[in-house]
Formats: C-alpha cells, structure tokens, sequence
C-alpha cells in the first residue's frame, strides 16, 4: 500500500458513520449473563478483594472446563451448598 493509499484508507475510516447494529436475542442474553457476572465480580472485590474475586473465577472456569458441578442443588433441602466437603 501506498503512503496515500494508507492516507485515503484512514480518511474513510474517520467520516463513516459508526454503525449500530441490533442484537440478536442470544446477544442480549449473553451481555445480560456478563452484566450479572460483573456485578457478582464488583462485589466480590469490595468486600474480599481482587485476589479473592480472580481465584473465584479460575477456580469456576476450572470446574466448566472439566465438566464438575459448581454447586449441589441434591441437598434435599432446596438450599445450594458447596460440593467441596469441609475437611
């Protein structure tokens, strides 16, 4: 490319006009899902910090990645419990 290849190629860039395009319904619901995760992660920092938050999230992705349960939903009782028994 040219130096006013490269120029005219920028000059277009700038006058488009940004285009919005509407989102899928699977879109929405992923941002919603990211919406969720980002506020569970603020929370998580303001009260145990970044490190506390980040280790969630490894330890979450981990558990998808090798297809364990996040959680016990079989209690019996309705109640989410950890599946990692106390030692």
């Amino acid at each position: 490319m040219t130096k006013i290849e490269i120029k005219a190629a920028g000059n277009v860039a700038k006058t488009a006009p940004p285009q919005q395009l509407e989102l899928s319904e699977e879109e929405r619901s992923k941002d919603a899902f990211f919406v969720q995760v980002a506020e569970i992660a603020e929370a998580m920092i303001a009260r145990h910090g970044k490190d506390f938050a980040i280790g969630t999230f490894v330890l979450s992705a981990k558990f998808i990645a090798e297809g364990k349960p996040l959680i016990n939903r079989t209690n019996g009782g309705g109640e989410t419990v950890s599946t990692v028994k106390p030692v």
